[in-house]
């Protein structure tokens, strides 16, 4: 073996090392002779787009600062294409309503009335409407009274009751309650006059006043004014009393730390307004106090009690077929309630005059002020928009059908749930739970109601009597004219009564709503068409008078609002919407009040017992 020796030497040549073993190609390095990085080229046969497009690579890599002025190269870009685009045509966006959002009941009526007036799958309804009973029995009143003697008052509330009949019933009864807890003596409540219902009566007009002291007097102290003595100290002036402004729902709490002191200082103070201002989430002794004042101490003064108390009778003689039982409709259609709304009908452009002239009537300025923003369609799709006499003529001409309609919805559903079963895989168990326990429901619902429940509708046939309950509708004559053609035994209380009999209440909003009140009290059925403090207050009378159910029909008006404007659908298919809507409103004719809840809608437990707490049902 000989050594390497890089030096050369004389006349000899020395061994050349061995060669180096080939590399493999991707371990190949593509550098130049400068050493610099240079990228491999493309094959030597490839067309020109890709010649092309490697020699831009290579020169992007070779110059890297090109890059920076890609935002540039790209806004200049942009700015050219935008100028050879004439922005004179503007695109065309079909605008397609929500659904839901638009008055369409007059154009849906016209489809279904054919197969509405077909359907001869009616029955005696309003004896079978009622069958769900509370799985703890029925309840029964018990409010208990004091029977001991008052201590001494801490001193005199003077209040001041605002809004409708039913508002001013809500600060009564929470007046008493505030009187009775901070042991005060109540002053007869005033009425505070508005512009909207333009009623000038006074408590003992409405109310019968001597009942009311002589109900409450073991419990609170009613007097109908002010003693002489202590008003002197205020010059006889009542504006110079302290008033207090208190925040609507204070907690009662409120009332014994702010009110109390300053009772206890002046002996006498007002509070005005004082609609909606004690919570109804309160501790039983408040609670008592108002079931005391709502159910029992008020009463109508013997004119309209009286009045009352005979169109009651005329209607039960009037429905003798139907065992004397008929349906009252409460129905809000009058201007003020339209146009307080803001919906849209279908009255055109004297409609939206109409409306705009009533919004600032009654109240002024309220729909115009800067940045309020008026969307009827969002309103109606809430179900905000009042019930029309035409859509409660849908909703009462619903026949009552037989379950035999019913399995097509049970058979339906069990379709969907096998489909589910055959395609659902092991990572997407949630929707197969979830669509099983619908089918659950639904099978429970048909099994449960097969037995003595033959009947599901949500209204009546032509020959049931119907109480409606309202004040002037708005256009009466185009709007009440479906309704009357379809029920000829709809009746108000006009109807009933005669001139002479109706002329002392007739200009009188609050007492005409008195009659109204007391005949939709002792009816079989009562249908509430939109909120407001009539119905909650006739909810909670009923379920008080009937064992804890309302027996009150309140329709779906978000759902209404999106069948009502449905032109696709069916009979049989709106006529099942109906029977669950109604099925719905059954099943939720008990209901327990929750905290903040109101006593005077939700009644038990505060007001009422349980008349048998087994556990047994009686469906």
């Amino acid at each position: 073996m000989h050594a390497y020796n890089r030096l050369p030497s004389s006349g000899h040549t020395t061994p050349s090392p061995p060669a180096s073993p080939l590399r493999s190609p991707r371990y190949r390095h593509g550098r130049s002779k400068g050493g610099r990085f240079t990228p491999v080229g493309p094959p030597g046969r490839g067309n020109l787009p890709h010649r092309l497009a490697w020699l831009l690579l290579s020169v992007l890599l070779r110059r890297q600062g090109i890059f920076l002025f890609a935002p540039l190269i790209y806004i200049s870009g942009m700015l050219l294409y935008m100028g050879t685009v004439s922005f004179d045509v503007v695109p065309v966006i079909k605008h397609r309503p929500a659904p839901g959002s638009l008055y369409r009941s007059p154009q849906l009526y016209a489809k279904l009335k054919a197969e509405m007036d077909a359907d001869n799958s009616s029955a005696d309804a309003i004896s079978t409407i009622w069958k769900t009973s509370h799985k703890g029995g029925d309840w029964k009143p018990c409010i208990k009274k004091s029977s001991e003697g008052l201590p001494e008052s801490n001193g005199y509330i003077c209040v001041e009751a605002n809004g409708g009949l039913n508002q001013q019933r809500i600060s009564i009864c929470n007046a008493v309650a505030v009187a009775g807890y901070l042991n005060a003596t109540l002053v007869i409540p005033s009425f505070h006059y508005h512009s909207i219902w333009r009623d000038p009566s006074k408590f003992r007009d409405i109310y019968d006043e001597e009942y009311f002291v002589s109900t409450l007097q073991n419990d609170v102290r009613v007097v109908n004014k002010i003693p002489e003595y202590i008003m002197e100290r205020f010059g006889h002036n009542m504006s110079n009393v302290y008033n207090f402004r208190i925040k609507a729902w204070s907690p009662i709490q409120y009332y014994k730390d702010e009110v109390l002191p300053k009772l206890l200082e002046e002996k006498v103070i007002r509070i005005s307004p004082f609609a909606n201002r004690l919570s109804f989430d309160a501790p039983p002794a408040v609670q008592r106090l108002r079931c005391l004042a709502n159910y029992e101490a008020l009463r109508f003064s013997s004119p309209i009690s009286n009045l009352g108390d005979i169109l009651v009778a005329r209607m039960k003689e009037r429905s003798v077929k139907h065992g004397g039982k008929y349906i009252s409709v409460h129905l809000r259609f009058e201007e003020d309630m339209v146009a307080f709304s803001c919906c849209v009908f279908d009255g055109g452009e004297k409609e939206k005059e109409d409306m705009k002239e009533a919004r600032e009537r009654g109240w002024k300025g309220k729909f115009t002020r800067p940045g309020r923003v008026i969307r009827p369609g969002a309103i109606r799709i809430n179900g905000k928009c009042p019930l029309t006499p035409l859509e409660l003529l849908m909703l009462s001409s619903l026949a009552v059908t037989a379950i035999d309609d019913m399995p097509e919805v049970l058979f339906w559903k069990l379709g969907q749930l096998i489909i589910l079963l055959c395609i659902s895989t092991v990572n997407s168990p949630v929707s197969l739970i979830v669509f099983s326990v619908e089918f659950i429901v639904y099978f429970t619902f048909f099994l449960s109601h097969q037995v003595g429940l033959m009947l599901r509708g949500m209204g009546f046939d032509k020959n049931t009597h119907i109480y409606l309950a309202s004040g002037k509708i708005y256009n009466a004559e185009r709007t009440m004219a479906p309704l009357l053609e379809m029920f000829p035994n709809l009746l108000t209380k006009e109807m009933l009564a005669s001139d002479e009999e109706l002329a002392p209440f007739k200009n009188y909003s609050s007492r005409m709503a008195a009659i109204d009140y007391t005949v939709c009290l002792h009816s079989e059925v009562f249908v509430t068409t939109q909120g407001g403090n009539f119905p909650h207050f006739l909810m909670g009378h009923r379920r008080f008078l009937f064992g804890g159910h309302s027996k009150t029909i309140r329709p779906d008006k978000r759902k209404l609002a999106i069948l009502f404007d449905n032109p696709n659908i069916g009979w049989k298919s709106f006529k099942r919407q109906m029977l669950s809507m109604r099925s719905h409103s059954d099943s939720k004719g008990y209901e327990l009040k929750r905290p903040n809840d109101s006593t005077y809608t939700f009644p038990c437990p505060d007001c009422m017992c349980r008349t048998n707490k087994s556990d047994d049902s009686k469906s």
